[in-house]
């Protein structure tokens, strides 16, 4: 696990020197907010300061960099834990000790625009995928059905 927190803390301290940090985005658990390819900025968070829908970049204990939206707080053995989960996901992810959050997204880059996720749409579908949960099942099964090879 050194590696793992050798890298967190690079990571942290990189978004603290420069005041953000872009990455590449993998995956489809947030689809269709952020899709694979495209760059995502995070910048600096306080994770006492998340807020339910943040959107959050931490690292997970399968030892992935992992961009989840954040629900609650919980406090596992005396310690804060943040728990989160894929606008795709059907369940929530571990619990995320403080010290494994990196960074809050600020925008995505994609192709045409840039989405900031306070804008109208983000911030609409954010409070909407919160309230329904439903919608993460059936995004799921549409991305799954995306999949398979078509005859």
């Amino acid at each position: 696990m050194l590696f793992d927190e050798e890298l967190i803390d690079l990571l942290k301290r990189t978004i603290q020197k420069e005041g953000c940090i872009d990455l590449p985005s993998e995956g489809d658990s947030m689809y269709p907010l952020i899709q694979k390819g495209e760059i995502c900025r995070f910048i600096p968070c306080e994770p006492s300061l998340l807020t339910k829908g943040d959107i959050t970049l931490f690292w997970a204990e399968s030892g992935q960099l992992v961009v989840h939206r954040f629900y609650h707080k919980e406090m596992i053995q005396g310690f804060p834990h943040y728990v989160f989960k894929g606008d795709t996901n059907l369940g929530f992810d571990l619990p995320v000790s403080k010290d494994r959050i990196v960074g809050k997204l600020l925008y995505v880059q994609k192709a045409s625009r840039k989405v900031n996720v306070e804008d109208l749409h983000a911030y609409a579908w954010g409070k909407l995928i919160l309230a329904m949960p439903v919608l993460s099942g059936l995004l799921r099964k549409y991305l799954n059905k995306r999949k398979r090879p078509q005859f």
